[in-house]
């Protein structure tokens, strides 16, 4: 896939720069000066496409630990459709859809949603088009009102809590409450909708003057939890993170905190 993706933006830029020099070379309705603004502009274009498909293919892979978790565990089934994976634990009335973090894989987040549906709430893990949530914000749109759950929660970590919050800022009536993992919503969110934000006490990937800034944007009642020792990238199973603060937990220990901060959520709803 990752190949494949690089062959198709590597096929577009070189075919936009080939349109160009054909016009160029094989046309005369354009002056000196026009034919080489169009093939620059064609060589910009074509980089760009280069540039971008290069880019969507550096992301971080979920490692052996998680895909472990994509198997069936004690009471959670695992079932995947080509939307994502479903872990259906042994709640029948509350369904969390998740938004992974941008340019990582995501089953990654397959611990932690195992976890949360061992508690009681089933999870929807979307699987968003180049690993970026921002291409499919209204992704869980296409959950809500299917499977005969009675609420719905939307959840999301990083980039992808961003894209979330996006999503419930414009649909907060279809929610039952929101859950932010190291993000902040983007946009001003309803008092109506209530909201989890968790993050860790070492995260050094999310910008707290950006989120202290974006506090008005979150409910008033609010729900913060400070994980005592987490990180940014121990939400997921991927590995050290860029930038990240070093952990003083472990990734278990960070998935356990995490989960219990939502099913104590879900369960004062």
């Amino acid at each position: 896939m990752d190949i494949f993706l690089i062959v198709i933006f590597s096929a577009a830029a070189l075919a936009v720069l080939c349109g160009a020099v054909y016009i160029v070379f094989f046309t005369r309705r354009r002056s000196g000066i026009g034919k080489r603004v169009l093939v620059t502009a064609a060589a910009l274009i074509s980089e760009v496409l280069l540039a971008f498909g290069i880019y969507v293919n550096i992301y971080y892979k979920a490692d052996d630990t998680a895909r472990a978790y994509l198997e069936d565990r004690g009471s959670v089934h695992v079932v995947k459709n080509d939307r994502g994976w479903l872990f259906d634990g042994a709640g029948e009335k509350d369904l969390l859809i998740f938004y992974h973090g941008g340019k990582v894989e995501a089953e990654a987040y397959a611990p932690l949603m195992s976890l949360i549906a061992e508690r009681g709430c089933d999870c929807f893990l979307t699987d968003m088009p180049m690993r970026l949530p921002i291409f499919d914000i209204s992704a869980a749109g296409k959950m809500i009102g299917q499977g005969g759950y009675e609420r719905f929660f939307l959840g999301g970590h990083s980039l992808g809590g961003v894209a979330a919050s996006k999503y419930a800022a414009a649909n907060a009536d279809k929610l039952s409450g929101l859950i932010l993992l190291a993000a902040y919503p983007a946009d001003s969110l309803p008092d109506t909708l209530p909201c989890l934000s968790v993050y860790g006490s070492e995260d050094r990937v999310l910008n707290m003057e950006e989120y202290r800034a974006a506090e008005a944007n979150f409910p008033t009642d609010t729900e913060t939890v400070v994980i005592d020792g987490g990180n940014h990238g121990q939400f997921g199973s991927y590995g050290a993170q860029s930038g990240d603060g070093e952990p003083k937990i472990s990734p278990e220990a960070q998935w356990e905190q995490t989960a219990e901060a939502v099913s104590a959520l879900l369960s004062h709803q």
